[in-house]
Protein backbone atom coordinates (compact mmCIF):
# COMPACT_ATOMS: atom_id res chain seq x y z
CA UNK A 1 0.00 0.00 0.00
CA UNK A 2 1.29 3.44 -0.61
CA UNK A 3 -0.36 6.55 0.55
CA UNK A 4 0.53 10.29 -0.55
CA UNK A 5 0.27 12.50 2.74
CA UNK A 6 -0.08 16.05 3.27
CA UNK A 7 1.24 17.31 6.30
CA UNK A 8 0.57 20.37 8.49
CA UNK A 9 3.01 23.23 8.27
CA UNK A 10 5.58 22.64 10.65
CA UNK A 11 4.11 18.91 11.50
CA UNK A 12 7.37 17.01 9.31
CA UNK A 13 9.15 16.35 12.99
CA UNK A 14 6.19 15.82 15.06
CA UNK A 15 5.42 13.21 12.47
CA UNK A 16 8.29 11.30 11.79
CA UNK A 17 8.77 10.42 15.57
CA UNK A 18 5.34 9.48 15.70
CA UNK A 19 5.74 7.58 12.84
CA UNK A 20 8.69 5.66 14.21
CA UNK A 21 7.36 4.81 17.21
CA UNK A 22 4.02 3.24 15.47
CA UNK A 23 6.56 1.33 13.57
CA UNK A 24 7.71 -0.45 16.91
CA UNK A 25 4.45 -1.53 17.15
CA UNK A 26 2.87 -2.17 13.61
CA UNK A 27 6.27 -4.60 12.79
CA UNK A 28 5.25 -7.07 15.67
CA UNK A 29 2.50 -7.97 13.21
CA UNK A 30 2.58 -11.17 11.16
CA UNK A 31 3.50 -10.84 7.18
CA UNK A 32 5.10 -6.88 8.04
CA UNK A 33 8.02 -6.47 5.77
CA UNK A 34 8.14 -2.73 5.77
CA UNK A 35 6.58 0.17 6.47
CA UNK A 36 8.39 3.97 5.44
CA UNK A 37 8.03 7.44 5.31
CA UNK A 38 9.82 8.87 2.27
CA UNK A 39 9.77 12.62 1.18
CA UNK A 40 10.40 13.75 -2.07
CA UNK A 41 12.83 16.41 -3.65
CA UNK A 42 9.44 18.24 -4.54
CA UNK A 43 8.36 18.27 -0.99
CA UNK A 44 5.52 15.55 -1.34
CA UNK A 45 5.06 13.11 1.27
CA UNK A 46 4.17 9.16 0.92
CA UNK A 47 3.92 6.34 3.21
CA UNK A 48 4.38 2.65 1.57
CA UNK A 49 3.82 -0.35 3.96
CA UNK A 50 4.76 -3.95 2.23
CA UNK A 51 2.87 -6.95 3.85
CA UNK A 52 3.33 -10.06 2.89
CA UNK A 53 0.12 -10.45 1.30
CA UNK A 54 -3.26 -8.72 1.13
CA UNK A 55 -4.87 -10.24 4.41
CA UNK A 56 -2.07 -10.12 6.41
CA UNK A 57 -2.37 -6.01 5.43
CA UNK A 58 -5.86 -5.87 6.37
CA UNK A 59 -5.85 -7.62 10.02
CA UNK A 60 -3.23 -5.33 11.15
CA UNK A 61 -4.94 -2.22 9.59
CA UNK A 62 -8.03 -3.62 11.41
CA UNK A 63 -6.16 -4.52 14.33
CA UNK A 64 -6.78 -2.21 17.82
CA UNK A 65 -3.42 -1.46 18.28
CA UNK A 66 -3.80 0.55 14.65
CA UNK A 67 -6.78 1.87 15.28
CA UNK A 68 -5.58 3.60 18.55
CA UNK A 69 -2.51 4.80 16.31
CA UNK A 70 -4.39 6.05 13.29
CA UNK A 71 -5.88 9.11 14.62
CA UNK A 72 -2.36 10.95 15.98
CA UNK A 73 -1.23 10.04 12.45
CA UNK A 74 -3.82 11.67 10.80
CA UNK A 75 -3.71 14.90 13.41
CA UNK A 76 -0.57 15.51 11.89
CA UNK A 77 -1.98 15.40 8.21
CA UNK A 78 -4.12 18.72 6.14
CA UNK A 79 -5.65 16.16 4.13
CA UNK A 80 -6.61 12.38 4.25
CA UNK A 81 -4.32 10.21 3.01
CA UNK A 82 -4.86 9.63 -0.75
CA UNK A 83 -4.65 5.72 -0.72
CA UNK A 84 -3.30 3.30 -3.60
CA UNK A 85 -2.95 -0.04 -3.53
CA UNK A 86 -0.55 -2.52 -5.77
CA UNK A 87 0.23 -5.76 -5.88
CA UNK A 88 3.49 -8.04 -6.98
CA UNK A 89 2.99 -7.93 -10.70
CA UNK A 90 6.14 -10.56 -11.53
CA UNK A 91 8.70 -11.96 -9.19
Amino acid sequence: MMADVQLKDGAEDDFKKWFSESNKVLANFPGFISRRFLKSNDGSYRIVVEHESKETFIRMHNSPEHDKLHPEGHSYMSAPPARKTFSIAAE
